[in-house]
């Protein structure tokens, strides 16, 4: 079995990901059971959208494209039979929405005859025969029209894991809903144009911010706005269990339940800035986080000993010796052969964490890599509470410019490249993150500014919306027309699909000379990165001082 995937920035050769297995480690048979659902989606969608122009909805239609979407960004999901089950349902919301819309009249055009709109499997065998046929290409009369594609689809994949977690705590938007469906119902339409393709990426682009204000709002609400913490990186002599990936419902349940019963939490990778909300502090058995980006979870996971739970991406499948195979447990849209899965919570409930928990009790405690404490916690509230204090510092020049590196770490040594940036920016400038990328730099003293840290991580890859949100109040604050006029340069490093929706916002939003890397995206065709640059001065990386005369200049 073969394949092909060029999604993430790790795509092999920069062309992409064929044979047998991906370098993010994902089996052909998998990603094209991955390939297969999408595509079934997308006939999903083309009734749900016809349904919802006849106003019809169906919350849990929304709900599952969300999620089916989400299970497909790089390193999510590794479990084959995940996606059976995942198509299966797929084609029965399908049918069910086709039999909707016929009832009140709804008449379909010759785009209901796709293959993707009539299919029905017969059995697990029957799907496992198509699924070899999906080859990840994605359909589309030219390269162009297939890249544009391509920027909306994978853009529409970030935008569904924040709508996931936003769900997750009693937050939806219709609008967001509609547009996932949108761009999957349109990816079977071959009558749209360069123009209409080109308007639907900045659309999707608009419903990123949309959704990323959403999860903002239901993030904050539930647990309060981020505030500045010195988080520990030591450890204690307590068994404990390791959270990692972005889900702050599942952080909040699982510190109930490990609450008095003398089992330890730590955060890991993206979940680090769950140490910045106030309702998670009241935990004494919260400590702080342990080790770094997603990428070293390797090496980080033997010497932890405890249970680690994924919330979300990124696994890293381990290798034939790992001694922590039988310690890993996932939830959620995650998923690994070997690995024990926790069920979903029931409506109204919660998940039962109790079997990692018992697991944890019998555990040694954690090996102490390191020692000491990161700071972190400038979301938007807590900047804005400080809003005098960095203006001043600006029209005084005490800061010269504010440097955005939001986005994603990665493994390969390219990544080096962020560390020496951070490192040779002059003493007069400001670096503000959100997202992994920030495991290359924020550990390092680079020392404050008139008390203001040299290093603002506001949080997560979503709370990049609190970035645009300094940004825009100082846009004002300062009466600028254009937020490009700010002393602001962006410098972002992308890996997988919720930085492809980061970065759609960005441009919706306007913000132009946008350098991204360590390498552009393969599925961006010629013409497509000539718009790219043409309309919006997008670039990629040089070297460090190359790039240092540029952002100075």
């Amino acid at each position: 079995m073969s394949m092909f995937c060029y999604q993430c920035q790790e795509a092999a050769k920069g062309t992409g990901c064929t044979g047998s297995k991906g370098v993010c480690g994902i089996d052909a048979e998998v990603i094209n059971l991955q390939d297969l659902n999408v595509s079934l989606l997308k006939g999903l969608s083309y009734f749900s959208t016809k349904a919802r122009a006849a106003g019809i909805e169906d919350k849990e239609v929304n709900q599952f494209v969300h999620t089916a979407l989400f299970t497909t960004i790089t390193n999510a999901n590794f479990d084959g039979s995940k996606f059976i089950v995942q198509i299966y349902k797929t084609v029965e919301l399908r049918e069910r929405m086709k039999q909707k819309a016929l009832a009140v009249g709804v008449v379909f055009d010759a785009t209901a005859e796709s293959d993707f709109c009539t299919w029905i499997p017969a059995n697990d065998e029957a799907i496992m025969a198509k699924a070899i046929l999906t080859d990840g290409h994605i359909d589309a009369p030219d390269d162009d029209i297939r890249s544009l594609r391509a920027l909306a689809l994978y853009g529409a994949k970030g935008m569904s894991a924040y709508a996931e977690h936003a769900h997750n705590l009693g937050f939806d938007d219709a609008g967001v809903d509609a547009h996932a469906q949108k761009v999957l119902a349109l990816m079977l339409d071959d009558t749209q144009t360069i123009e209409e393709s080109i308007a639907l990426v900045l659309e999707t682009g608009k419903f990123g911010v949309d959704v990323m204000a959403l999860l903002d709002k239901a993030n904050t609400t539930r647990y309060g706005n981020p505030e500045i913490t010195k988080v520990n990186i030591g450890v204690r002599s307590n068994p404990a269990i390791l959270i990692s990936g972005h889900d702050l419902k599942d952080m909040e349940e699982l510190l109930k339940q490990t609450d008095g019963t003398g089992v330890d939490v730590y955060t890991h990778s993206e979940m680090l800035p769950a140490n910045y909300y106030p309702a998670f502090k009241k935990y004494e058995h919260f400590v702080g986080n342990y080790g770094n980006a997603w990428w070293q979870q390797k090496e980080e996971f033997e010497k932890f000993n405890g249970p680690v739970l994924f919330t979300t991406n990124c696994i890293v499948p381990p290798a034939g010796n790992a001694t922590y195979m039988d310690r890993i447990y996932t939830t959620g849209s995650s998923g690994f052969p070997g690995f024990k899965h926790i069920a979903d919570r029931p409506d109204g409930g919660t998940k039962d964490f109790s079997e990692i928990i018992e697991h944890a009790k019998h555990t040694q405690s954690p090996i102490e890599i390191e020692k000491g404490e990161i700071i972190g916690g400038f979301a938007h509230a807590q900047v804005f509470a400080l809003a005098d204090k960095v203006v001043d510092a600006v029209k005084t020049g005490a800061i010269r410019k504010f440097f955005v590196m939001a986005g994603c770490d990665g493994r390969m040594k390219d990544r080096n490249y962020y560390t020496e940036f951070a490192e040779k920016l002059p003493s007069d400038t400001v670096i503000l993150t959100a997202g992994c990328a920030k495991y290359r730099y924020n550990k390092l003293a680079l020392g404050d500014i008139g008390g203001i840290p040299r290093v603002l991580d506001a949080g997560q890859c979503n709370d990049s919306y609190s970035l645009v949100v300094i940004a825009m109040k100082l846009k004002e604050v300062f009466e600028l027309n254009d937020i490009n006029e700010l002393p602001i340069a962006y410098n972002i490093a992308w890996y997988e699909q919720k930085a492809v929706i980061v970065l759609l916002s960005l441009l919706y939003l306007g913000v132009k000379n946008i350098h991204l890397g360590p390498t552009l995206p393969a599925f961006l065709s010629p013409n497509v990165a000539d718009v790219l640059v043409k309309n919006f001065g997008i670039s990629g990386i040089n070297t460090v001082d190359e790039d240092m005369k540029i952002f100075l200049n």
